[in-house]
This record gives structure tokens, C-alpha cells and sequence, in this order.
């Protein structure tokens, strides 16, 4: 058979070797990777290769963020590929339960891992080590108070705060596990240490007094742990409810600025432990599955557990150890790694729901929350919908599903804004916001961006606020340039009123994100990002006020 040159019809030479060659380079990419498996499942191979093809997602909470570098450093080292995606505990859930997929999740606490539904296939959990839940009091206000010469219960901290002798900040009950945590060692202390905390205990009118007594000395809320640090290192607070591990993460900071360092109280009577679990979620890879065993030994071998006590962790039995490194676990910190501490016991999955429910709606300081929201002439078409399905959930009965609802005792404001403020809508009672959303749904975006007047006018609400009884915040949501007014004007208005008021932002569209985060810096405030996903932002803003 002979091949006719293309001019006269036939086949070209030429084309039939880049077919060929073509089809070779298909047939590699088939065969080669079924090759490499089965020669590295017969072990005739140790394969890299392999293994570096896959990405290992793990979903963690916030406070493990600085815990990244021991397992990147590892994988490195094995030529694996990790990603670590970090979140709060309330969000963890949240994404997992919504179907959002990752191989492994490191929580704070193996309680969550009882709420998370039947289809998250979770094993192989096995805590990483024992961080307790503490005060953190200036040693000044700590020797003030006879708590550093003396054996400190729960009451006698109600106490100091009933009699305007101490305020705290702690990180949000309903969206953190330190705050969630911290709150239900506090329901069982000041229940009387029940064998088993019960709904019924909820019910208690003297319990219920004493919790509400505790959180009125609340002067910040934050959404995350690492914010909480930040806000605590950047604001003048004489406390802090956080775990043992950032109350040494904060001293070393303070220590090298020449401040006052804090005193870690651990009350007597019971204390909240995290135990940190890394669990593998079974998503049918055996690939992950291989990997994922391999961290959790590396992280529980005696390298990976001196590397996790380096960060402030405990890692051995009992929490109990006297040949500590004491520039970690340092006694003139209040840190006491010798004594046996009492672990409160965590209540079933039914009251843990039922207590966050308690605190959001009758237990924890009301809030006065003023919205600022751009109408400008870009939030038309889907900037519009996204915002009023995201005004929409915080305003209704949906955000009592993740534990976010306003309660009757908040006060809640809404800015409409655009080229100008436009009128301002208002309730005394969070849990009526009907007409606040016919009002708001009314209005058609139009013209520019009048950022700072309408933040200026918030604070101006917020300044005449009695701070004793409201935590109050302004959350800013815009998707351009701030084109009206000054940051200066701002500025010069805040140092004026500002008492302390954070302003928090979300960034939609082409928002400038230096514009927002000079007000973040101004207020001891954050912004967020809410341009993948507007509800998420919102939802998690409100774990912030």
C-alpha cells in the first residue's frame, strides 16, 4: 500500500506522525498514572510523583492558624500538597453540613463534631493536645482584685464585674468555641456543677441573673480568636476570656512593647478544656485517607507535640507537667502547669443549642447596631438583590438558625446612602424589623457613593448611646470608591465621638478596600470581604457585634 502525496488526493505523511504522535501522548497521560500506582502498590516504587498530584484540604478553626507552618513544614517534606482553609466553629459546621468538601477538619473541640449531620462522614478523631479556657486579667487589676494570692471561683468574678471592678472582652459564644465554651463552663459553675447539665438548669431563675450580671461587663465581642488578640493588643481592656495558649501568644507581644502583661485565672470550681481534634473525613480517597494518617502521627509524634507545646499547647496526659519550658508556660503569668485542672462537662448536643439560644436572645449585653447601606447607582441589578437577600436574613427569623437573631432588648438603625444620606429607618425592638425591610426594599439605587456623611451620622446616633448597657457597632456595606465627604472629616469626627466605636466593613463590587480598612484602623474595627458570597459576609459580621 502506498501513501498518495496530499495533491493528488491521498494521505500526507506528514499528518499521519503528528496523529501518531498524538495519540502516544494520550495513551501516556492514561497509562502512566496506572503505572505508577500499581508499581508504588507493589512498593518496587517510593513515588513523589504520585503523591503531589493530589491537593489535601483541611477545614480549621481560627486559632490553629498558627499552628500551620508545623504541618506545611512536614509536608514538604513528603512532597505533599496541603491547603488549610480557616474558619470560625459556628462556620465549620455550617460549610461541612452544606456539603462543602475537605478531607480533614482540626476543630477546637470534639463536642462540634456531635452537631455535624449524618452525611459528614467523620473518623479516625484523636485530640492533638489540651488548651484550657482562662482569664487573662492585667496583673495590676489581678493583685487589685486578691485574685493572685488566693483560689478564684466563678462567683468571685460575677462579683468584681457586678460591682463595676472589672470588664472583659471574649470572643462571640454563638460563632467561636472559646466563646461558646468559656459561656457553658460558666452555666455549669454557676449552676453548682451538676453531674449533668440539663435544660431544665436553663431555666433556673438565679442562674439566669448571674450570667446576665457576668456579660454586662462585656466591652467587645469578636467573631474570631485572632481578632480578639488583635483587639485586645490594639484597645485599653483590663481582661480577656480566651484560651491559655493566647493569653501566651498576648504576653509575649506585650513583654517585647514594655506593657503590662496578663494573669491567667483559672477558676477552681471548673474550667472549659478544648481538645483540639484532627478527624478525617471520608470522601471515598484512598489517597487522602494516606496522607491524612500520616499528619495525625506526625502531629501526635514526640516531634510534632514538642513543636504544638513551642505554640503554647499542652499536649500531655491531664494537662499536668512540672518539666515545662517556663519562657512558654511562664508562672509569673499566672500559668500553672502543675496543678490538676477541674474540666467542666459539656452538656448534650440538645442544651448546647438551647443555651447559644438563650444567649443570643436573653442572656448576653443588647446591642445597638447601626447599618450603613449604598444605594449608589452601581448596586443595581444583582448588587441590589444579593443586598436585600442579605438584609433579608439578618432581619428575619432565618438568622436564628445559626444562633445570630437580634433579640427585643437590641436597637437597630439603617443609613441608606448614595450621592446623599438619605432618611434613616429605626427600631427599639430587634425582633420587630418588618417595616425596617418594606423600607429599605423600597428604595431604587441611583448616583454616587456619600460613604464617610453616612458613617459621620452613624457615629453621631451611637455617641449619645449609654455604653453601660448597649455594646454598639457601625457596619458599613459598599461596592465603590467613597466619592462624597473625607476620611479626614471622619477622622476629626471620631476623635471627637468615637467612644471606641468599631466600625466594621463589607467590600462588594469595586469598593476600595484601603478607603474601608483606614476606618477599621480608626475604630479598632475589621472589614470583610463580601464580594464571592454578600450573605456570608453579613452572617459573619454579626458574630462580631
Amino acid at each position: 500500500m502506498c501513501i498518495r502525496d496530499r495533491n493528488k488526493g491521498g494521505v500526507s505523511l506528514k499528518n499521519t506522525k503528528v496523529a501518531l504522535i498524538v495519540i502516544a501522548i494520550i495513551v501516556l497521560f492514561i497509562i502512566l498514572p496506572l503505572v505508577i500506582d500499581t508499581l508504588e502498590d507493589s512498593g518496587l516504587i517510593n513515588s513523589k510523583i504520585s503523591k503531589s498530584r493530589y491537593t489535601f484540604n483541611i477545614i480549621a478553626s481560627q486559632e490553629n492558624e498558627d499552628l500551620e507552618e508545623v504541618i506545611q513544614n512536614y509536608a514538604r517534606t513528603k512532597n505533599y500538597n496541603v491547603n488549610i482553609e480557616y474558619a470560625g466553629t459556628i462556620d465549620i459546621m455550617d460549610k461541612l453540613n452544606s456539603g462543602e468538601k475537605y478531607d480533614a477538619v482540626w476543630i477546637s473541640n470534639s463536642i462540634w463534631l456531635y452537631m455535624l449531620d449524618s452525611d459528614v462522614k467523620v473518623s479516625n478523631s484523636k485530640y492533638t493536645s489540651v488548651n484550657p479556657i482562662v482569664f487573662g486579667i492585667k496583673k495590676s487589676k489581678a493583685k487589685e482584685l486578691g485574685f493572685t494570692n488566693k483560689t478564684v471561683k466563678t462567683k468571685d468574678i460575677v462579683n468584681a464585674i457586678s460591682n463595676g471592678k472589672l470588664k472583659f472582652s471574649m470572643s462571640n459564644p454563638t460563632s467561636t468555641n472559646s466563646g461558646a465554651s468559656a459561656y457553658l463552663g460558666f452555666l455549669y459553675t454557676l449552676a453548682g456543677n451538676p453531674e449533668v447539665l440539663k435544660k431544665e438548669n436553663l431555666q433556673n431563675e438565679k442562674l439566669v441573673k448571674s450570667l446576665t450580671t457576668l456579660f454586662t461587663g462585656l466591652e467587645r465581642s469578636s467573631g474570631s480568636e485572632d481578632f480578639l488578640e488583635e483587639l485586645f493588643l490594639n484597645g485599653n481592656y483590663d481582661a480577656v476570656v480566651t484560651y491559655e495558649s493566647s493569653i501566651i501568644n498576648i504576653n509575649k507581644q506585650l513583654q517585647q512593647q514594655g506593657k503590662e502583661t496578663l494573669y491567667a485565672i483559672y477558676p477552681v470550681d471548673g474550667v472549659s478544656i478544648s481538645d483540639s481534634p484532627f478527624a478525617y473525613i471520608d470522601n471515598k480517597n484512598e489517597r487522602a485517607k494516606e496522607i491524612f494518617l500520616d499528619l495525625q502521627s506526625y502531629i501526635l509524634s514526640n516531634e510534632g507535640q514538642k513543636l504544638l507545646q513551642e505554640k503554647g499547647r499542652r499536649t500531655w496526659y491531664g494537662g499536668v507537667n512540672s518539666n515545662v519550658d517556663k519562657s512558654i508556660f511562664n508562672p509569673d503569668w499566672g500559668i500553672d502547669t502543675t496543678k490538676y485542672i477541674s474540666p467542666v462537662k459539656y452538656p448534650s448536643t440538645e442544651v448546647i443549642k438551647l443555651a447559644l439560644n438563650l444567649y443570643q436572645t436573653e442572656l448576653r449585653k443588647p446591642v445597638h447596631v447601626v447599618f450603613c447601606l449604598d444605594y449608589s447607582g452601581s448596586m443595581n441589578g444583582s448588587g441590589y438583590r444579593e443586598l436585600m437577600n442579605a438584609m433579608n436574613y439578618i432581619l428575619s427569623d432565618e438568622a436564628a438558625n445559626d444562633f445570630l437573631q437580634f433579640s427585643k432588648k437590641d436597637k437597630i438603625d439603617i443609613i441608606p446612602f448614595s450621592g446623599t444620606v438619605m432618611q434613616s429607618y429605626s427600631t427599639d425592638n430587634g425582633e420587630e424589623t418588618e417595616q425596617l425591610l418594606e423600607n429599605i426594599k423600597r428604595i431604587s439605587p441611583s448616583g454616587t457613593t456619600a460613604l464617610y456623611p453616612a458613617v459621620i451620622e452613624a457615629l453621631m446616633k451611637l455617641s449619645e448611646e449609654d455604653l453601660e448597657k448597649y455594646n454598639v457597632s457601625i457596619i458599613a456595606m459598599t461596592d465603590g470608591q467613597a466619592n462624597v465627604g473625607t476620611f479626614s472629616e471622619l477622622n476629626s469626627m471620631y476623635s471627637r465621638n468615637g467612644k471606641s466605636i468599631p466600625i466594621y466593613s463589607i467590600m462588594f463590587g469595586s469598593a476600595v478596600k484601603r478607603q474601608l480598612q483606614d476606618m477599621a484602623t480608626l475604630s479598632n474595627g475589621k472589614v470583610f470581604d463580601g464580594k464571592q458570597d454578600l450573605k456570608r459576609a453579613f452572617k459573619e459580621v454579626r458574630g462580631y457585634n
